[in-house]
């Protein structure tokens, strides 16, 4: 298993967990707490700071998802692409290089060959 299949494995597993904190959270504010039950200053056991919470997970999720896309892209096999010019290889500088074919100019007929 390559170190890119990995990170693959990784952020899909972010992803699934971001959705699901997204889809939990409500978007006017009541959220997972709301639920609970209980207005304003009635909170019990600290449900009050559930949408803190949901808030941060969403931040840290979004920003291991950017670190571990950043990663994958370094993790990348490339391959066997070489990154050495050819032109610096031995094997294509001891060749000797083919002559060019001639090259003709047309002849333009003269005034009086038209005559």
């Amino acid at each position: 298993m390559s170190t890119f299949t990995i990170f693959l494995f990784l952020i899909v597993v972010v992803a699934f967990l971001l959705i699901v904190v997204i889809m939990v959270q409500n978007p006017k504010g009541g959220g997972l707490s709301s639920s609970f039950g209980g207005g304003g200053s009635q909170q019990i056991g600290g449900v009050k700071k559930t949408t803190d919470f949901l808030d941060k997970s969403t931040w840290t999720l979004a920003g291991l998802m950017l670190v571990l896309i950043l990663l994958s892209n370094v993790a990348i096999n490339r391959g066997s692409e070489t990154l050495e010019s050819k032109a610096l290889d031995s094997e294509t500088t001891a060749q000797p290089l083919s002559t060019p074919a001639p090259v003709t100019t047309p002849v333009t007929p003269t005034e009086e060959a038209a005559e």
